[in-house]
């Protein structure tokens, strides 16, 4: 049953129609975003909040991400999809949405949760699933697909950039070992910094073959950066990493 404006306060109405705008994305049932926007601290019973919602977003979000990289990486093993799925899905990356569509504006929430600016992490999370599951709901599978891919497409691409960067090793070990029978190695060029903060300078190495080295804040990303710039190498394109320090900020899970 969809609410008309007659049915909704004024101010219910003008919040639900903002938040359309916001998102970018028009209900034709107006009652499934509200329960998207309710917490259970100010709903009558808890089937009135979003908790379903979110439970059925939950597995629309992974679904449609995972459609998305199994087509866009058809070379990436099982391991690697996951890797940059958990990061796109997960409670900081969804709540990380939420705020840049300042979802919490419209939060509907008890008097003890009022302040938009303290709201907790793993609620913007939460009405984030909620809101794709109500779009689900509303407009079917493509409508909620392309409302996923719209607004996780720079989280998407974040991830995958870092997952790519993961999976360097792997590619590189795979395709070294099938074609000469031995593993690359790594060699440490160079140590630089306080213990606290040191940065290593790495080269991957193939026999004699010494390749551009790499550097990172750890051995693990200095030989992963390695590797990336060694298959670029082996496939007459220049190395991807440059021997700039890292950027400091990272992806949660970063080393």
């Amino acid at each position: 049953m969809t609410k008309t404006r007659s049915e909704l306060s004024e101010e219910l109405f003008a919040q639900l129609s903002a938040c359309e705008e916001r998102v970018g994305y028009s209900f034709q049932d107006r009652l499934l975003l509200l329960a998207a926007l309710t917490h259970a601290s100010s709903a009558d019973h808890r089937l009135a909040s979003n908790e379903r919602l979110e439970f059925l977003g939950d597995a629309i979000l992974g679904a449609v991400v995972c459609e998305y990289l199994y087509h866009r990486f058809p070379r990436y093993l099982e391991g690697d999809l996951t890797k940059i799925k958990s990061v796109i899905v997960s409670r900081q990356s969804c709540a990380q949405v939420s705020r840049k569509l300042g979802l919490q504006e419209f939060l509907i929430v008890g008097k003890g949760m009022s302040q938009a600016e303290d709201v907790p992490p793993s609620l913007l999370s939460d009405v984030f699933e909620s809101l794709v599951a109500a779009v689900h709901l509303d407009g079917g599978p493509d409508a909620s697909r392309e409302f996923v891919e719209r607004h996780v497409q720079t989280v998407i691409e974040e991830a995958v950039r870092r997952g790519a960067e993961l999976n360097h090793k792997s590619q590189l070990q795979q395709r070294v070992q099938r074609e000469l029978g031995f593993p690359p190695t790594y060699d440490v060029i160079e140590e630089t910094g306080p213990d606290h903060s040191k940065s290593f300078k790495i080269s991957a190495r193939i026999g004699d073959r010494l390749f551009f080295p790499a550097i990172g804040r750890n051995k693990k990303e200095a030989e992963q950066r390695a590797a990336g710039n060694a298959l670029a190498e082996l496939a007459d394109l220049p190395p991807p990493y440059n021997l700039e320090p890292p950027n400091q900020i990272g992806l949660p899970g970063d080393p």
